[in-house]
């Protein structure tokens, strides 16, 4: 799969320490490359999956510090994987979903090369939710709320897949589709808390971490 990727990427290696863990992320050279009009007219597809984004950082970094191993985890919008690849070394079950399937081979590369477990990915489109993606006692979503229907669509999808007592931990840096999650998610019966965390490598700078539960479970 690498030299599949590589013949039809350029790309570059990133690398991020997290605690004691250095992490050497494969990515594509630029996401703007990328960019295709045909896809984007089709329904305005972006490869926002091809970056590594500091929401990812800060959520890795939450999952490798809070997850229990005995989660069963879904991430949505996996983009290159990082998150999922923390909770594989936490030794938690977990699911990479992502619409793009480049993005998921990539995440599959990424663990593969970073030496955890291997990676269970799937295709999944949020407007149409897959029936048996349900009863996770734990979401991940970093950096997914690029635009508003995002916002709406993510809290639908947590609705659906969230298990009863489980929680969705969403990274966020100040996206256009955060007002409309939070805006979604109390109609769906969803309680958020907010705080805001600061990047491994950046203090200064800090991400919001929405933590989402079922109101029903307080």
């Amino acid at each position: 799969m690498s030299q599949r990727l590589r013949d039809r990427f350029v790309t570059v290696d990133e690398s991020l320490a997290l605690g004691d863990w250095m992490v050497t992320i494969t990515k594509p050279r630029s996401a703007e490359e990328l960019i295709s009009e045909a896809d984007f007219d089709l329904d305005e597809r972006l490869p926002y999956w091809a970056d590594l984004w500091p929401s990812a950082a800060v959520l890795a970094e939450q999952v490798l510090a809070r997850a229990r191993p005995t989660w069963r985890t879904l991430e949505l919008g996996c983009g290159l994987g990082l998150a999922s690849l923390a909770a594989r070394r936490r030794g938690l079950d977990v699911l990479a979903t992502d619409y793009y399937e480049d993005a998921l081979r990539f995440a599959e590369l990424n663990a593969t090369q970073n030496g955890v477990a291997p990676l269970a990915t799937r295709h999944a489109d949020w407007r149409q939710w897959p029936a048996d993606l349900v009863d996770f006692d734990l979401i991940l979503g970093a950096d997914i709320l690029y635009e508003r229907p995002m916002g709406t669509l993510v809290a639908e999808v947590l609705g659906q897949a969230l298990a009863q007592g489980g929680r969705a931990w969403i990274s966020d840096p100040g996206r256009v589709g955060a007002e409309t999650f939070l805006e979604r998610c109390a109609p769906l019966g969803l309680r958020t808390r907010r705080r805001n965390v600061p990047h491994p490598a950046d203090p200064d700078r800090r991400i919001a971490l929405y933590t989402v539960t079922r109101a029903s479970d307080d």
